[in-house]
């Protein structure tokens, strides 16, 4: 399995670059490649970010203004694992933990996907993807759909491949995750200074 940081977002909301932001005293790419580098990966930066490459390589994005698709479809076009972990700049509070569990679930399904859902809502930015959306990845690109969700439903049916959608909620009640940061705000995106501000304050290990 390879592991991807996607950090092409514009920031529009936040009206300045997240990568670079200062989250308890470090910018939070060091955050993302820390969690990811605890997993025993060699991360690499998915968006046309060359001003990072000193953190870590840099996969330029393919399709140019498209969104955090693009930051996928580049990745999975230069991995050479099945198997890929995408951690997007802006989710510091998700556990390390989490995410091990959620690649060793992804090591036994070899699902096309593997998406987690809290409150029912899908985080398609933090998940695993198979190479083999590569192509229709590309295809969504190519006809102006930037929806991950949508895109890899479409490939889903259009392959008749298996999506493994999991509730985070059901599994935390039977796996030892930590108990901070609360769950409901592990996929909290820092769209805001008021969102970064108040996520500086949640308890949580030093290594998340």
């Amino acid at each position: 399995m390879n592991a991807f940081i996607l950090a092409g977002g514009q920031s529009t909301r936040m009206g300045r670059d997240k990568a670079l932001l200062e989250f308890r005293g470090r910018p939070l790419i060091e955050h993302a490649l820390d969690k990811l580098r605890a997993l025993g990966f060699s991360p690499r930066i998915a968006g046309t970010r060359p001003d990072l490459a000193s953190w870590a390589p840099i996969i330029p994005d393919n399709y140019p203004g498209s969104g955090p698709l693009a930051g996928i479809e580049a990745a999975l076009s230069v991995s050479n694992s099945d198997l890929n972990l995408f951690l997007p700049i802006d989710l510091p509070l998700v556990p390390v933990e989490f995410l091990r569990w959620m690649t060793l679930r992804a090591g036994e399904t070899s699902a096309l996907a593997t998406i987690p859902y809290l409150q029912d809502h899908p985080q398609p930015l933090c998940a695993v993807y198979h190479r083999d959306l590569l192509p229709h990845l590309q295809s969504g690109l190519t006809t102006g759909d930037r929806k991950v969700m949508r895109v890899v439903e479409n490939a889903s049916a259009a392959t008749n491949s298996h999506l493994d959608r999991f509730d985070v909620e059901t599994i935390a009640a039977s796996v030892d995750f930590p108990a901070l940061p609360p769950l409901h705000r592990w996929f909290q995106n820092l769209n805001t200074l008021t969102d970064l501000q108040n996520a500086a304050l949640e308890q949580m290990p030093f290594i998340q």
